[in-house]
């Protein structure tokens, strides 16, 4: 990697350095590539929630569900490799360059990678997955994103091993977002034959250089990846997994994942919540790494009905009290979140912290000076006959503890005379609501290590602009943001934008996610990626 290259990006991608955090039983170290002694052909079995998958998510240039790059990171290799320290080593390209002007990155591309079909891995190929995800008939959304969006002018083959890929303008945010799965490369005849089969995916249809092979896929009982016995190309520092089968098994409830790998059914359960740590003390390993990106938050839609008015949105967020309910729900193993970035995510505004606690007093106030001062029989705030209510949506299935924080967030609302409806809706009927605007409350969680994240939250186009944004100071802080490798002057750009949220309440955030693991002592030598998903170079099994 040039020395350039890493003076301008390291020292705001290091603050992306994961944070473990304390739990109740041991953390495990990441992997450091050094193999461990094993069975080189063993099977290790791995836990996940993929009740989604199913619904055409298999592929993540489409995909928007972390699951889907979590599992298919198996298959997908990268350019580059994002090391736990926030800087970038050589993967499937050797070096990269970036122009004077910030707006062309060329990679130098290894020569002796093959995808599983036979296929060569060159110039061609990059182009080939670069374009797709550009094409708006691909729909890719988040991969597209990251891939520049409209700033994406396009790739040119230089020479086979040799590829450009050019933007309308600086973009910083490319060198992570080319270390993705998103962003991960698929052969170019599974593009060719089989491009309206990737979303179900299966065995021949997701073909990547990966270090395993997709060999078997059953939808919502397990996906099987088979070892790549060709692969010789791991990230620079890492080394090929040291055993045969990694076998996916789909199971949606995290108690049944928790007691299984307690009970040794299974190697490895991911997507555990803080509750069923303490149950496995003595029978797994846990690691946990808060997760850098947006915490998980409430999106108010000013553009469908009482959010419109500030005041409201105001009181709507000082009548939560959301120290006792996160504190409660989550064991106080989940810290309350302040901002709509985490405090791993580079930029983050410390300053917001313990900046708008809850306040009961205060929100009656607002909602009186917003003119709700009228009471139905229920205790509902009323104005010119029309009851103060919201319609909150929420994408099935929900979990047990953000049941219990809904529960939580309409109680505290109910308080001030605020009525919240909530619909738990199939992936369709959410859609049905979610695409025209019709709802007024919806929630999630987004991962990411650059703060670029916001710009499909905040944009006025962006495509998980729930809030309806609007806003041409907003838009030109995140092209700011963009457009720039200086640290300082990213930190600034995204600064203001978490100021302005603060002031304008549109995205609530409630707390931090953390992605908690557990592992069996079968398991030797488990890596973990930025956001505490498990990578499997130099892994073995006993």
């Amino acid at each position: 990697m040039p020395s350039s290259l890493r003076r301008r990006l390291l020292p705001f991608a290091a603050l992306a350095a994961t944070a473990a955090l304390a739990l109740t039983a041991c953390s495990a170290p990441s992997g450091t590539g050094a193999g461990a002694a094993g069975d080189p052909d063993g099977e290790l079995v791995w836990g996940v929630d993929g009740s989604l998958l199913s619904s055409g998510k298999m592929d993540p240039q489409t995909s928007q569900l972390d699951v889907t790059a979590t599992v298919q990171r198996a298959v997908l290799d990268s350019l580059v490799f994002q090391k736990s320290d926030g800087s970038f080593v050589p993967w499937l390209a050797k070096s990269w360059d970036v122009s004077g002007d910030g707006t062309a990155y060329t990679f130098h591309l290894r020569d002796d990678v093959t995808f599983t079909d036979g296929e060569k891995f060159d110039a061609a190929a990059v182009k080939a997955n670069f374009d797709r995800i550009a094409d708006p008939a691909t729909k890719s959304a988040q991969a597209a994103s990251m891939l520049g969006g409209d700033l994406y002018k396009g790739t040119e083959v230089v020479d086979p091993t040799t590829v450009t890929v050019t933007f309308a303008q600086p973009y910083a945010p490319f060198l992570q977002a080319a270390s993705t799965a998103q962003l991960g490369f698929y052969a170019p005849k599974a593009l060719k034959e089989h491009a309206a089969d990737l979303a179900a995916g299966g065995k021949g249809i997701t073909v990547g250089t990966g270090p395993f092979e997709l060999t078997s896929y059953t939808p919502d009982q397990e996906i099987v990846y088979t070892r790549n016995a060709k692969y010789a190309w791991a990230p620079e520092g890492e080394k090929a997994p040291a055993f045969k089968t990694l076998r996916v098994q789909i199971l949606p409830e995290a108690s049944v994942r928790s007691g299984s790998v307690a009970s040794g059914e299974i190697d490895v359960a991911s997507q555990l919540p803080p509750n069923l740590v303490a149950g496995l003390k003595g029978k797994a390993t846990v690691k946990s790494v808060e997760v850098p990106g947006l915490p998980y938050s409430l999106f108010l839609n000013e553009r469908n009905g009482v959010f419109a008015d500030q005041k409201v949105r105001e009181a709507f967020t000082r009548a939560i009290d959301v120290d006792t309910a996160v504190d409660k729900i989550f064991f106080g193993q989940f810290p309350r979140a302040w901002s709509i970035l985490g405090p791993t995510t580079p930029g983050y505004d410390k300053s917001l912290e313990k900046t708008w606690p809850f306040d009961k007093s205060l929100a009656n106030q607002l909602l009186d000076e917003a003119g709700w001062t009228e009471r139905g029989a229920d205790g509902i705030r009323t104005k010119d006959g029309k009851r103060l209510t919201a319609n909150w949506i929420a994408w099935t299935p929900v979990s047990d503890d953000h049941a219990a924080l809904a529960n939580a967030v309409q109680s505290d609302l109910k308080a001030v005379g605020f009525e919240i409806t909530r619909e738990t809706l199939e992936p369709a009927a959410y859609n049905e609501k979610y695409g025209p605007k019709t709802f007024d409350i919806t929630d999630w969680d987004f991962s990411g290590v650059d703060p670029d994240l916001l710009r499909s939250h905040l944009e006025t186009d962006g495509f998980q602009n729930a809030s309806s944004v609007s806003d041409p100071e907003i838009d030109t802080l995140l092209k700011e943001g963009i457009a720039t490798t200086d640290a300082a002057q990213r930190a600034d750009a995204y600064g203001k934008i978490q100021q302005w949220n603060a002031k304008q309440d549109l995205i609530v955030p409630l707390y931090v996610t953390s992605a908690v693991t557990a592992t069996d002592d079968r398991v030797q030598n488990l890596g973990y990626d930025l956001y505490g998903r498990p990578l499997f170079f130099g892994t073995s099994v006993k």
